[in-house]
């Protein structure tokens, strides 16, 4: 057998090499003559059975494999921000340069530009000692993101030397030493194998809500910043488009958008809509705190799994400077089906649906990389990670192994409904079935920083939802008018729960995005006019008056107010007590 590592086996996405003892699980090679990039899955005396993240048309045995002896790792530092990435951090704009609109195979490119000029400001001093985490100094990247360059995790020392100018990212800008009197030189880069995750020094409960601007999410099954989210729903529910808007309008200061999978036709409106859009609190482009990861379902499959880990190790990066970062991954459900793949080319015993058996530790060690933490450094810096997961189960069967695996860790659960997709309702995240455990985390925040009573609204809200479904149900064997006019009230101020304030409309430039407060006099507002009208009808008025109420127009017209005219919701509660009156 040749003593140089070589092919005897293609199996489509899956490669077959002998001669690479010594070789290490998760290694990176290159395959054959066209240097197509791969990582190894599972080694058996001197054979390496590798995924290989590219097209393998062609490719047969006896090719040599270039074993690089390191894993899979990710370049980070100045230009990632507004960056496109594929599965395996290779910027598609400089690919697209070299090789036109199709990516061609073994083609490479360097993650960060190597040419482009950073003004580093220092932030330590020669002398001072500094220790893994430790922000040395700053690159104001984007007008709305400074990066902070932190010392190297394993690295601690005496800054023997410091330099503020202009630097390219390899360029030397501080050298320490160390302990044991070595001398390391520090440029504003560095590099993170994507299947480990980055240290930190203490983990926090998430206490603080992550606001979206989608009602139905931010009022009744919010996210906590460091939480975890799980939207699963068939196809056309609105999955892309709720991701897209969490993405706009997430109160996070990174968005790390991964689009493990999803369609190309879906992926290509994300990459030309994103360059347009404002962010919402400074009015600069959005893509200027961006990142997209897109390896579309027309990409080869196996690049899919490798695309999940670039997107979290980017987003743990930014969170370990103290952002608060967003990660969209759009779906899991493709990347499961990579797993799925590969899995079967191995040969492994399949789990349920041919899924893999470790399926559900996969997906755990991902969601377990989200969370609330102290980073490291010896200043406090406190950064959040929140991880919100699209699941595409074929028909909407929740009962599929991705769901259920991503139910068991995630804490909350947004069920997309077609029936609601296809009455326009939007989002057509189902209030009856979803669930969020962050509730009692943010209690306290709420209560604070937004009113007292806004906790016991979404309860009330919630209860009268919950009652209306029970009324229908009697109502369509009865007929709705044998019900009691108590009963009768309840669903008409359900039915403006849901109309006026759970439907919103993502095109419409001030209905798209609701801040915490208007959301809170929203719903205040409706459950007023629930409360008047209930003590009403006890003093004996007639129930078609109230339900006929001309404020009642003016009530589900609340969600075209203007953030800036909150003004106006005094005048509407003034105006639904003096009708009542």
């Amino acid at each position: 057998m040749s003593q140089h590592p070589e092919i005897i086996k293609v199996s489509g996405p899956l490669v077959v090499a002998c001669g690479c003892a010594g070789s290490k699980m998760f290694d990176v090679v290159r395959v054959s003559e066209k240097r197509l990039i791969g990582e190894i899955v599972e080694l058996k005396d001197d054979l390496a059975y590798i995924q290989v993240y590219e097209e393998t048309t062609g490719i047969g045995p006896q090719e040599p494999v270039y074993l690089t002896n390191e894993p899979l790792s990710v370049d980070l530092g100045p230009g990632l921000i507004s960056s496109i990435y594929d599965g395996i951090q290779r910027p598609l704009d400089v690919i697209r340069s070299l090789s036109g609109d199709f990516i061609s195979r073994g083609i490479e490119a360097p993650a960060l530009d190597q040419n482009k000029v950073w003004y580093f400001k220092p932030q330590v001093k020669i002398g001072q000692i500094v220790s893994s985490g430790d922000i040395l100094g700053i690159v104001q990247e984007t007008p709305l993101i400074k990066h902070k360059i932190m010392l190297p995790v394993g690295i601690q020392g005496e800054i023997i030397e410091i330099k503020e100018g202009e630097f390219r990212i390899k360029d030397v800008i501080a050298k320490i030493k160390t302990k044991d009197n070595q001398i390391k030189e520090i440029n504003l880069c560095q590099r993170w194998p994507v299947r480990r995750p980055r240290p930190i020094k203490e983990r926090l409960i998430p206490d603080e809500p992550l606001t979206t601007g989608q009602r139905v999410i931010d009022s009744l099954f919010p996210i906590a910043k460091g939480g975890t989210a799980c939207i699963p729903g068939p196809f056309g529910s609105g999955k892309t488009v709720v991701l897209h808007e969490f993405a706009k309008w997430a109160d996070a200061e990174v968005i790390v958008y991964c689009a493990c999978g999803e369609r190309g036709n879906e992926t290509a409106d994300l990459l030309l809509s994103f360059p347009e859009l404002k962010d919402p609190k400074t009015g600069r482009p959005l893509m200027e705190r961006t990142i997209i990861v897109a390896n579309t379902s027309n990409m080869p499959v196996a690049a899919r799994e490798a695309s999940i880990y670039t997107a979290v190790t980017i987003a743990e990066y930014f969170r370990d400077m103290g952002y608060s970062v967003g990660l969209m991954a759009d779906s899991t459900s493709r990347w499961a089906e990579a797993l799925r793949e590969i899995s079967g080319r191995l040969e492994e015993m399949p789990g349920e649906e041919g899924y893999p058996a470790y399926l559900s530790s996969r997906l755990a060690e991902f969601y377990e990389r989200a969370g609330k933490a102290i980073c490291l450094g010896s200043d406090r810096r406190e950064g959040a990670l929140s991880i919100m997961g699209a699941v595409s189960p074929p028909g909407g069967d929740l009962s599929d192994p991705v769901v259920q695996a991503t139910l068991r860790v995630v804490k909350v659960f947004w069920s997309l409904d077609d029936k609601l997709a296809n009455a326009r309702h939007f989002p057509a995240i189902n209030w009856l079935l979803s669930y969020s455990l962050y509730q009692e985390n943010i209690q306290a925040y709420l209560k604070e920083n937004i009113a007292l009573e806004f906790p016991d609204l979404r309860k009330e809200a919630m209860r009268l939802l919950e009652e209306e479904a029970r009324l229908l149900e009697i109502g369509h064997l009865v007929g709705i008018e044998s019900l009691s006019f108590d009963d009768r009230l309840i669903l008409e101020v359900a039915k403006s729960i849901r109309e006026d304030f759970l439907h919103q409309n993502a095109f419409h430039e001030i209905d798209t995005y609701t801040s915490l407060v208007k959301q809170y006099r929203m719903l205040k507002i409706i459950l007023e006019f629930y409360n008047l009208g209930k003590a009403s009808l006890k003093a004996g008025m007639d129930f078609e008056k109230i339900i006929k109420l001309p404020i009642r127009g003016k009530i589900s017209r609340l969600k075209y107010i203007k953030e800036d005219n909150l003004i106006e919701f005094d005048k509407v509660e003034k105006e639904l007590k003096e009708s009542y009156a």
